[in-house]
């Protein structure tokens, strides 16, 4: 996908009315716009960096293309943009329809007898595919109206040829083992059962 400059009054005008969905020091990150659509903002972290050949914000349009290649449902890329500021791209996308897992499970009648087993099925069939997805936590895993589980903010992922060796799959279990308990849903959530049968493939 060609990536094309932005000029402010045009950034300026889209994200007019826009709610920012999240921001850190150096301004909003992600636009929620009118029309539903999400504006995500990237920015090179390091003056020298990989990022320089690659932004960030290309790879995150390459790994939603290949996801929706596999059959994983994920967010559709619409446009790629360069920002007047240096080191800086966004991406114009349609979300993906449905509710994180994290919100769900805030819900009042919420169990995760029903959720689990669909969960585990997720990961395992990621890992089968090869796909390690640095950034899998429940914020980031989609319950979609259709009924199959979904994956958003997938910038931070890599796709192997063959499925994943076992130390990336227990590397990944971990990142979300940390998160669920940073989290507080360990309390909740079933942790045990959901190492022991990812650790059994």
């Amino acid at each position: 996908m060609q990536c094309s400059r932005l000029s402010q009054t045009d950034f300026d005008r889209l994200t007019l009315g826009a709610k920012v969905l999240e921001a850190d020091s150096h301004g909003a990150k992600v636009y929620l716009l009118g029309d539903g659509n999400i504006f995500k903002v990237f920015r090179r972290k390091r003056l020298i960096s990989s990022a320089l050949l690659r932004p960030y914000s290309q790879r995150f349009i390459d790994n939603a293309m290949r996801l929706a290649e596999l059959g994983f449902p994920t967010l559709e890329v619409i446009s790629h943009h360069k920002l007047p500021l240096p080191g800086r791209t966004a991406v114009l996308y349609r979300p993906l329809p449905g509710e994180t897992l994290l919100r769900l499970s805030r819900d009042a009648g919420f169990s995760w007898d029903d959720h689990l087993p669909q969960l585990i099925e997720l990961i395992r069939r990621m890992h089968r595919s090869g796909i390690y997805f640095r950034s899998l936590h429940l914020g980031n895993v989609v319950q979609t109206p259709e009924g199959p589980l979904g994956l958003i903010d997938v910038a931070d992922m890599r796709f192997l040829r063959g499925p994943l060796p076992v130390r990336m799959v227990r590397r990944n279990i971990q990142h979300m083992a940390r998160y669920i308990e940073r989290e507080e849903q360990a309390r909740q959530f079933p942790l045990a059962q959901f190492q022991a049968a990812l650790a059994n493939g």
